[in-house]
């Protein structure tokens, strides 16, 4: 054999080795795209089913706020007919007060002190059913 030969044999087993490798490399390569792909698949209709259930998840959502919108503007009249009451109960309290001392200052009648004595009584008892209307008010 001449070198030429020898040459030509070592670059024929050279080839054969690198095209073994590619082989290989190849195959690997083959099994992994495989895997890749059935991952692929299952991350796809996880990801379909998470969707869909948050779609389902934004619905129930939007119809308990339209619920709560719709009994909100349900009970509005009612926080408002309290808020009148309480300006109503203030007015009286203030006349209360206003007609109390007007008739202690005058002093010129002989039942200034019963009369002085029976406003006293009714300032307290507005007083207390003002106190127990704001208690169950408040209890509610």
């Amino acid at each position: 054999m001449t070198g030429g030969g020898i040459a030509a044999i070592i670059a024929a087993v050279a080839l054969l080795v690198l095209v073994l490798f590619i082989g290989l490399v190849l195959v690997n390569a083959s099994k992994t795209l495989g895997e890749i792909n059935k991952s692929l698949s299952v991350v796809t209709r996880d990801v379909d089913l998470i969707s869909h259930e948050a779609e389902d998840i934004m619905a129930n959502a939007n119809d308990l706020l339209k619920d709560v919108n719709g009994k909100v503007a349900t009970i509005d009249p009612l926080f408002q007919a309290i808020a009148d009451l309480s300006e109503s109960t203030s007015d009286l309290n203030n006349a209360t007060r206003n007609l109390a001392g007007k008739v202690t200052s005058t002093g010129k009648s002989k039942n200034t002190g019963k009369v002085a004595t029976a406003v006293s009584v009714g300032k307290s008892a507005v007083d207390m059913y003002r106190n127990r209307k704001e208690k169950k008010t408040q209890s509610k």
